[in-house]
């Protein structure tokens, strides 16, 4: 039997003033705060390089709790609170991450609905790929490029040991993009490279065992990054690098020119390249020719091979885009 006396009231009391700390509106002003770019992140630790007065002072941080689950990827632009000098034991803590100029994205596999983020702010992606040991896999590339235009990253294509293999195949099946191709081989002085570099962001990315470490060791000695070596069975590559680093050039001459200062940003390899995220709206819109042409294509067009009307096929029968780069676009659709 209840013990409340009659009259009494279930809902007294609910009305009344709660006596709770208020909640400030103010909030920690950080503006004011050093910027530093991320250079590779450790179990959760994270090397930032400053920017700024301090400019190449390099500092460990951590995320502060403010920033919740939101995430801090290799390249961003983060600001700093706390001891930023340096100093052997100290720890700063990342408290904001500034925007994003790019981001560079890919899923595990094309049914995985989670896109993973990889870089930020590269201007620059240069695609790594062996012509032997192991062969070029041309799916492969064009599932990165896609990633790229996606990204609105400038995509550039590296051929390795172009001593074990031709790379005139490889470099006929892009010229249609209009996408720059430079063939590589041990004992190359590397310049050309080193001036698609000078004064970018540039991630470099590729299957295993492709050559990938062996150049930026090159491009950037002491860099220590490990190399890896071929299966003879299976003809891939082992994995060697576990994580994404950002490495500054050195200084360089090419022709008695100084090269203007670049970063590069070397990743693990990858053995597959999902592209769930992607749509084909933004492949088309990454070819600003293409796209304005497809301005005349039936509403819901695919732009496909066989989709009726296109206005691209349309563009090809009257002399106005070469067959070559139609079919080159068109297979970065079925890539996508």
């Amino acid at each position: 039997m209840s013990q409340r006396g009659v009259g009494f009231d279930d809902h007294a009391g609910f009305d009344r003033p709660r006596r709770t700390r208020p909640r400030t509106k103010d909030r920690p002003d950080f503006s004011g705060d050093p910027v530093g770019m991320v250079m590779t992140i450790d179990r959760g630790r994270y090397r930032v390089v400053l920017t700024g007065p301090d400019e190449g002072r390099q500092i460990n941080a951590a995320k502060a709790r403010q920033l919740g689950r939101m995430g801090v990827i290799v390249g961003d632009r983060v600001r700093l609170h706390g001891d930023v000098t340096g100093e052997e034991g100290t720890l700063a803590r990342v408290v904001e991450v500034l925007p994003r100029d790019t981001v560079l994205r890919r899923t595990a596999d094309d049914d995985d609905p989670y896109e993973r983020a990889i870089v930020a702010n590269a201007d620059q992606l240069v695609i790594v790929t062996a012509l032997a040991d192991p062969p070029p896999r041309v799916g492969m590339i064009d599932r990165i490029m896609v990633a790229a235009f996606d990204a609105r990253i400038e995509p550039l294509l590296l051929l390795t040991k172009a001593d074990l293999a031709s790379p005139d195949e490889l470099e006929a099946a892009y010229a249609p993009l209009d996408i720059d191709v430079l063939a590589t081989k041990p004992g190359d002085d590397l310049d050309d490279l080193r001036v698609w570099l000078a004064g970018h962001r540039t991630v470099f990315i590729g299957h295993s065992g492709v050559g990938k470490s062996t150049l930026v060791n090159a491009l950037i000695p002491g860099a220590g990054r490990t190399i890896g070596v071929v299966n003879d069975v299976t003809g891939r590559g082992r994995q060697t690098s576990t994580s994404a680093i950002v490495l500054e050039l050195p200084a360089h001459q090419v022709d008695g020119v100084d090269l203007e200062p670049g970063w590069v940003i070397d990743t693990p390899g990858v053995r597959s390249f999902g592209l769930s995220h992607v749509t084909r709206e933004n492949i088309v819109a990454a070819f600003g020719d293409l796209d304005s042409i497809t301005d005349g294509c039936p509403r819901g067009c695919s732009h496909e091979t066989g989709a009726q009307d296109c206005a691209l096929d349309l563009a090809v029968e009257r002399g106005e885009l070469s067959r070559a780069r139609l079919e080159s676009f068109r297979r970065m659709l079925d890539s996508g």
